[in-house]
């Protein structure tokens, strides 16, 4: 996992949670402020580009956690979470496959739910790390089915991150803002998202 994304993570699960604690408006604004400086400040002293983290052959990282940011784009009791937390399991324990398998046969007993197909995707870009055609046509597919939801759409972008393609992750997060309500509970990790992934903004 790179640096940009783990950064770029970092800050979405921190806003994540201050959302689910309940902080909103102008509270959720400063706190996104005050992270973003922080991290610029990163950019500009640390590695961004390095990993994240030090990978051997024997030892590969865990996926990154993506229910915090998951719960503030769909919320938190949701007919898709129960398969997300199994999904979420098996990822934690190395075994991404089986993740992936486990949302794909949720999705062919509930084939029109946006959540799951999101779920598919990050589980299959967490299994290869990075973005393939298939968790494309996922992210897609969950798109195409919730055309008017955010949450699809952030999440290919992290993908795109993941993927090295910060252009195009930005390209996804302004066109949710392009229609977000300013009054939207996660316009400022969208916001963060942009202000991370943008070359030559820190």
């Amino acid at each position: 996992m790179s640096g940009w994304f783990a950064l770029l993570l970092l800050v979405a699960a921190t806003l994540a949670l201050l959302w689910l604690l309940k902080l909103r408006g102008s509270t959720l604004t400063i706190a996104a402020a005050t992270l973003l400086f922080g991290a610029a400040g990163y950019a500009l002293q640390g590695s961004p580009t390095l990993r994240a983290s030090p990978r051997t052959t024997a030892d590969e990282p865990a996926p990154p956690n993506l229910s915090g940011a998951r719960h503030a784009f769909f919320g938190t009791f949701t007919p898709a979470e129960r398969w997300l937390i199994l999904a979420d399991s098996y990822a934690r324990s190395g075994d991404t496959m089986e993740a992936a398998q486990v949302i794909q046969s949720a999705i062919r007993a509930h084939p029109e739910d946006p959540e799951l197909w999101t779920g598919f995707g990050n589980a299959l870009v967490d299994h290869s790390d990075m973005l393939t055609p298939a968790a494309r046509v996922a992210f897609d597919r969950a798109i195409a089915l919730a055309a008017d939801t955010p949450g699809p759409r952030f999440f290919l972008g992290l993908a795109l991150i993941r993927s090295g393609d910060r252009a195009g992750a930005v390209e996804q997060w302004r066109t949710i803002l392009a229609t977000a309500p300013p009054e939207a509970s996660w316009r400022p990790m969208v916001e963060a998202g942009i202000a991370l992934a943008t070359p030559g903004s820190a």
